[in-house]
């Protein structure tokens, strides 16, 4: 199953400060249609005006990934973590029993964010913070940034409390990457800039593509384009 999610039929929120788009259902979007895709509950595709941000505000158990497609944000929370993440870098949080935190946009140009919401397989905790750079070179594939896959414990990404994973490709046009999606799983992927073919359908920059019993996934990239994939498992 392959549904493509074009980024004009995605939720909408507007102020003053802050743009949005939800693949989910999402603050005042409620699409009971689109309540998540299997773990994964939340994706957002934020554009937040220079100088403002999301003021602090609490999280619980829930394993939270921001990943920075243009500009910078700053992480502050009430555990003491304080840090930026800039664009091309992804910053994880862990909610566990509680944590405060705030997301604010320092820079003079508009910081444009990903972020990816996934339920945890561990309740409760500790809270934590994380942001890691990672080069990604053009052609290379698709690169694993962040995982709680229990296959994954020896690589060097940023640790999930979830059996999921977050991976990135560079594509120039024409170039492929390729990925085993494993039964009782369920893949998201988005073109964060430029055009694809999935399987041989076509998605655009920032339409939502939702796999499911999908065991190859195929990605050719019409125009060069910077893709995100997330790895869950499925909820059904």
């Amino acid at each position: 199953m392959i549904e493509i999610r074009p980024f004009s039929s995605l939720g909408a929120f507007n102020n003053s400060w802050l743009t949005a788009k939800h693949h989910f259902s999402f603050g005042q979007y409620h699409d009971p249609a689109r309540m998540g895709f299997g773990r994964l509950r939340v994706w957002n595709d934020d554009e937040i005006a220079p100088g403002t941000g999301f003021r602090a505000h609490p999280h619980r158990d829930m394993e939270i990934i921001t990943f920075v497609r243009h500009g910078a944000i700053t992480h502050q929370d009430d555990t003491g973590n304080e840090g930026r993440t800039q664009a091309g870098d992804v910053q994880v949080m862990h909610a566990g029993t509680g944590i405060t935190h705030a997301e604010f946009n320092q820079e003079a140009e508009p910081a444009r964010i990903f972020q990816i919401w996934i339920q945890p397989d561990r309740l409760g905790v500790t809270p934590g913070w994380e942001t890691r750079e990672f080069p990604r070179a053009w052609g290379e594939g698709l690169q694993l940034l962040a995982s709680g896959r229990p296959t994954d414990k020896a690589t060097d990404a940023l640790p999930l409390y979830a059996d999921a994973a977050l991976l990135a490709a560079k594509l120039a046009t024409g170039e492929r990457a390729s990925y085993a999606l494993a039964a009782g799983r369920t893949a998201y992927l988005v073109a964060a800039s430029g055009e694809i073919n999935v399987n041989g359908r076509k998605a655009a920059a920032r339409d939502g593509v939702a796999l499911r019993d999908e065991p190859h996934i195929d990605i050719e990239a019409l125009h060069a384009a910077e893709i995100l994939l997330v790895d869950v498992r499925d909820a059904t």
